[in-house]
């Protein structure tokens, strides 16, 4: 039964994702969840009480799986410029990713404080994992070099999000040069 119930969990987190990735967290409706997984609209309350509980439980199942992935290309950079540059680059080739898409849908809504504590521990877990390459760098205020860097990564998401003119690539090529260079082109 608890392995039964944890599948129906599984496909409800799925239906989720696939709601926000879609349509942003206006998609995301109990209703909407029990016609995606086949659920009655009772049964989707019988795992989440509300929709920031959803929100919530996505964030604890998919952050760390995507903190890691960054972590994963920073390891296998040999210099710190190398992190820094591997930082933007994993974090920016997450965004055609559902995960990521759902994780930004969810960034940018309305939601309870503790949603949103979760969302802030989250990010500054992923920024705590750029601040020792910056420090290596020079940087004479890492932690605040850090949280401006990950203002130029959440802006080229943005941008690739959209759809914007450039391709990803380029939006990608130029803020890793922001990264490294500041403004200097």
């Amino acid at each position: 039964m608890a392995e039964h119930r944890s599948m129906q969990r599984a496909a409800l987190l799925d239906a989720a994702r696939s709601l926000l990735s879609a349509g942003g967290t206006d998609a995301l409706t109990f209703p909407a969840l029990a016609e995606r997984t086949g659920l009655a609209r009772s049964s989707v309350y019988e795992y989440f009480r509300s929709r920031a509980a959803v929100v919530e439980e996505l964030c604890e199942v998919d952050f760390p799986v995507w903190a890691a992935e960054v972590a994963t290309a920073m390891e296998r950079a040999a210099t710190a410029e190398g992190k820094v540059e591997a930082y933007v680059r994993q974090q920016l080739a997450l965004v055609g990713d559902r995960r990521h898409r759902a994780v930004v849908a969810i960034s940018a809504s309305e939601l309870d404080a503790g949603a949103r504590e979760k969302i802030r521990a989250a990010h500054g877990g992923l920024v705590a994992m750029v601040v020792e390459a910056l420090a290596e760098m020079g940087h004479e205020q890492p932690r605040l070099a850090a949280m401006l860097l990950q203002g130029v990564v959440d802006a080229a998401v943005r941008r690739i999000e959209l759809g914007a003119a450039e391709e990803p690539a380029r939006i990608t090529d130029a803020a890793v040069r922001m990264a490294l260079r500041g403004v200097q082109g």
